[in-house]
């Protein structure tokens, strides 16, 4: 079997980490000519590699796509068919669920194009299922994440180790439309400290300054080198007590790259209770879960030493295996069983 990619050109880091694990793997990239970043070089650039289809695979072969695609993805996978080929596809956001762009059952419709799908999680799984999806499926589970630089707490050659102060960070957009909770944190912040990375955090408004620090933005190799906590926190929303609004909601279904971002910096993490990697994230022993913000304090002040320690190398031992692209190397794997 013949394995061919189409090559994403996109800023998404998961998107092009899976792009360079294609390439490793040998799978052959479609993307042969680039018309420029326009928009104009990228629709032609898109459209020739997609019309390659027809001269470049045969029966048996297989094409790889990652989800959404904004342009041509029903042409590359009808395309394919009509050469007698077979499609996999993962998946990396279900524009029904938060963007509402679509109806379930006109995602659906673009799923039911490919042969196999390889998804987040077992809830995104089942809720394709109910919404009428028929094909083969392989759950990631969690993102791999690529990185040159090796974490800080491998660096430097020392954990770090539980105190009276446990410093918990939280990377990424810090707009207030998205991450309110921030700013309500002061009445629950008895044990531990949060240290923020990012844009978009109001300084000016910080609920409880000895206890929040903003650092601002830290480029995300340069994270992952230098930056060594106790935990890091999954959390999005308005509330202290759950994950909310369309941010929030999507956690019930998706794998956060933040996650991953995390663990490949070997820092175990804190996420909400219900969300769909908790149960991922409990059973490899790599962070710990809670209903509401409120109960980190108990949670952190409940672990002993052994305990974090676990975590902390359980956390690195997950840190290579996101940088081998274990993840998404099962899943090809998967697919080319089914097919």
């Amino acid at each position: 079997m013949r394995k061919f990619y189409i090559e994403v050109g996109t800023v998404n880091k998961a998107k092009r980490d899976i792009d360079e694990i294609c390439r490793r793997e040998g799978f052959e990239n479609l993307t042969r000519h680039n018309f420029g970043r326009g928009g104009v070089g990228r629709f032609l650039t898109k459209l020739l590699s997609v019309a390659s289809i027809v001269w470049r695979l045969g029966p048996g072969d297989m094409l790889f796509l990652q989800y959404p695609m904004k342009k041509f993805y029903y042409m590359a996978c009808w395309l394919t068919c009509l050469r007698g080929a077979r499609v996999v596809t993962v998946v990396h956001d279900l524009g029904a669920f938060r963007r509402h762009k679509l109806s379930p059952q006109g995602e659906n419709k673009r799923l039911s194009k490919t042969h196999f799908l390889i998804v987040h999680n077992p809830t995104m799984r089942s809720y394709l299922q109910q919404h009428g999806y028929k094909g083969g499926m392989h759950c990631l589970q969690i993102f791999d994440y690529l990185s040159a630089v090796s974490p800080a707490v491998v660096a430097s050659k020392s954990a770090v180790s539980p105190q009276a102060d446990w410093h918990v960070v939280y990377a990424g957009n810090l707009g207030r439309w998205r991450n309110e909770f921030l700013y309500h944190l002061q009445p629950i912040m008895t044990n531990w400290q949060l240290d923020l990375y990012g844009k978009g955090f109001d300084a000016a408004q910080n609920p409880c300054p000895q206890q929040l620090h903003y650092h601002g933005f830290i480029a995300s190799d340069d994270f992952i080198a230098q930056v060594n906590a106790h935990f890091g926190l999954v959390w999005d929303g308005d509330s202290l007590d759950e994950c909310t609004g369309d941010w929030g909601e999507y956690l019930r279904i998706n794998d956060p790259h933040k996650t991953s971002f995390y663990l490949r910096a070997g820092i175990p993490v804190i996420v909400w209770s219900q969300a769909a990697m908790a149960p991922f994230i409990e059973e490899q022993k790599v962070g710990i879960s809670v209903d509401s913000l409120s109960q980190i304090a108990d949670r952190l002040s409940a672990l002993s030493p052994a305990s974090y320690q676990e975590l902390k190398q359980n956390a690195l031992a997950m840190s290579r295996r996101l940088d081998e692209g274990f993840y998404i190397k099962a899943g090809l794997q998967a697919s080319t069983s089914f097919l």
